[in-house]
């Protein structure tokens, strides 16, 4: 069954922690809630007292009648046990309220951690991890953790009741006390002998879970493909590999835990037995009462439980620690992009100095060798090459999405390793070509950058893009509901909103990875209305599909294997026959006015 286990190696980030790591950082989860803790404390032992003075009441009762054989004594006895279960019952309820809300809490503190972990993680983490087994860690792993936390309540009111118990059978008969306690280190030893399986156990199951999830998601975000290659059967095809994975890794630690019991109840039996035999000779001989034999079996029926509990905690602790260590591990993952500093960045004018800069996604692909450019503050330029050659590449590293390894990178002359990246992105604006809108309404996606805007601001700013035209089509202006990644309104549509959230937003500087390379010409020419507004001041870096877009540029510059090998101006360019009059014949030349398909390229 080998191949039931493929694909479930660890993550790239995945760390292994000592027990005594993983309950320390769980401890430190706890600190908040330390006040109900302590009152939770006091239930557990309030209710252990209750529990075990009633064998003890009921033990006495039993030499009592033997002796005085009275109808109200039993009576007394019977409601003296049932008010202490009943007190039992209340202070076991008061705790398990408090201790629900404890979980709660904790596992409330750890899911928000983890997710604040998710949004602070590089890009450069979501193109080496699937989003979907992310997810799952954020939710299914912190949800799992709170068993752990259940666990050491129960644990708590065990051991204290064994504590009891144990100590009154030693004030009755010390030998079978310690005929007793030979069950300890049988019953211990066998549940401590799962710990390491159940572990890996555990570990195999939530990466197979993970696998599900991520392929839950893919197959969703891509069901319109699917569709589309009428791929449908396939895609459940893959999904029922995955999810066979996912049920015989479940089924193998199910076996693990399932198994753990039969096995305890067996040794824990064969103990009561020997207790049961020896103390009923005691009790024949006159070494013990009945009563007194009655609290011994009694007793050790009690003690068998928490016993076995305790035992068996450790075997399923693995399960809670397996996904605590995997929620930590992914609030531990250590970044790739780097801040030597913290300066606060107020003003932006807009000047970008590449110097021998050196980026690579991975070290045996190197994107830019040893790249140097300089932008002056306000200068529109477009980028334009190949796929591959680097262009967007350019766009990710001055946006700080992705570390570079060698060079500098300066905004302003400030080494942009030095910035405060929140202040710094603040002056940053990108337009993707293929934009993400949030659900909600056209007005809460345009917001999505300014919080504060009020209902002029927005309405202004859409107004600036084609003169608002596209805003007076929607069905109800701003507060048109996008759908699910904007699926409501066309490319064009989402491309006009994706614009206006970055008018509003008013930064120093602006990327573009070609905003009008997937609308059509009407729509093109509203967004370019727009983008002649907004590049006026600011420095502007376009990633050109189009030649209206190219032809307007203050400078063009063409990357070929993440070097510069042309520079200049659209006319320039062309007249010097080389490159870009080849990309411009190639790609941009059909896209002029007065393009003519019979004549001979320049």
């Amino acid at each position: 069954m080998g191949f039931i286990l493929d694909g479930l190696d660890a993550e790239g980030y995945d760390r292994n922690y000592s027990d005594a790591t993983l309950v320390r950082r769980i401890s430190a989860y706890f600190r908040p809630n330390g006040r109900r803790i302590l009152v939770v404390a006091g239930m557990i032992v309030l209710a252990s007292l209750m529990d075990t003075a009633v064998p003890v009441l009921i033990s006495k009762g039993i030499d009592a009648l033997k002796g005085d054989p009275r109808l109200a004594l039993l009576l007394g006895l019977a409601v003296t046990v049932g008010v202490l279960s009943c007190l039992s019952w209340a202070f076991n309820y008061i705790r398990q309220r408090l201790s629900a809300a404890a979980v709660a809490d904790v596992v409330l503190a750890l899911r928000e951690d983890a997710f604040q972990a998710v949004t602070k993680r590089d890009l450069s983490f979501y193109d080496e991890f699937p989003s979907g087994k992310i997810v799952s860690r954020v939710t299914s792993d912190t949800q799992d953790f709170s068993s752990v936390v259940t666990l050491v309540m129960d644990l708590l009111g065990q051991v204290l009741l064994v504590v009891l118990i144990l100590g009154y059978l030693f004030s009755i008969n010390v030998g079978l006390t310690m005929l007793t306690l030979i069950m300890v280190p049988l019953v211990a030893g066998t549940a401590l002998g799962f710990r390491t399986i159940a572990r890996r156990m555990i570990r195999r199951s939530r990466r197979a879970q993970a696998n599900v999830n991520s392929r839950v998601q893919e197959s969703i975000s891509g069901i319109a493909v699917a569709k589309g290659f009428r791929q449908e059967g396939a895609i459940y095809e893959d999904f029922k590999g995955t999810n066979r994975q996912s049920y015989h890794s479940s089924l193998r630690a199910g076996w693990t835990f399932s198994s753990i019991f039969p096995i305890l109840d067996i040794v824990s039996g064969i103990g009561l037995a020997i207790v049961v035999y020896f103390g009923g000779l005691r009790a024949l001989h006159g070494a013990v009462t009945a009563g007194e034999w009655y609290l011994f079996v009694q007793g050790l029926a009690i003690f068998v439980f928490p016993l076995t509990s305790i035992s068996s905690f450790w075997s399923q602790f693995q399960q809670g620690l397996s996904a605590s260590e995997r929620v930590f591990a992914l609030i531990d993952a250590e970044p790739k992009v780097v801040q030597t500093a913290d300066e606060p960045v107020t003003d932006i004018r807009g000047q970008i100095d590449f110097e021998h800069l050196r980026f690579a996604y991975k070290p045996e692909s190197v994107v830019l060798p040893d790249f140097s450019l300089h932008i002056p503050a306000g200068e529109t330029l477009a980028v334009v090459g190949h796929t591959g050659a680097g262009k967007s590449s350019l766009a990710r590293l001055i946006a700080r999405f992705y570390e570079f390894q060698g060079g500098r990178l300066l905004i302003d002359g400030r080494d942009i390793r030095t910035l405060d990246l929140a202040s710094y992105r603040r002056h940053i604006g990108i337009v993707p070509q293929s934009p993400f809108l949030f659900s909600g309404t056209v007005a809460e996606n345009i917001r999505y950058g300014r919080r504060d805007a009020t209902e002029e601001e927005l309405n202004r700013v859409a107004h600036q893009i084609g003169g608002g035209e596209w805003v007076d089509l929607l069905e109800y202006g701003l507060n048109t509901p996008v759908g699910e990644r904007g699926g409501q309104l066309s490319m064009g549509q989402r491309q006009l909103v994706a614009l206006s959230r970055v008018l509003l937003h008013d930064p120093s500087i602006l990327i573009l990875d070609e905003a009008t390379a997937s609308v059509d010409p009407f729509t093109e020419a509203q967004i370019q209305d727009g983008l002649d507004l907004v590049m006026v001041g600011r420095t502007s870096i376009v990633i050109a599909h189009r030649l209206s877009t190219v032809k307007r540029a203050d400078r063009i510059i063409v990357l070929k294997d993440g070097q510069i090998i042309e520079s200049g101006t659209h006319a320039g360019l062309l007249r010097q026959g080389g490159h870009y009059a080849e990309l411009y014949n190639t790609y941009f030349r059909h896209q002029s006015a007065d393009y003519n398909p019979e004549a001979v390229p320049a």
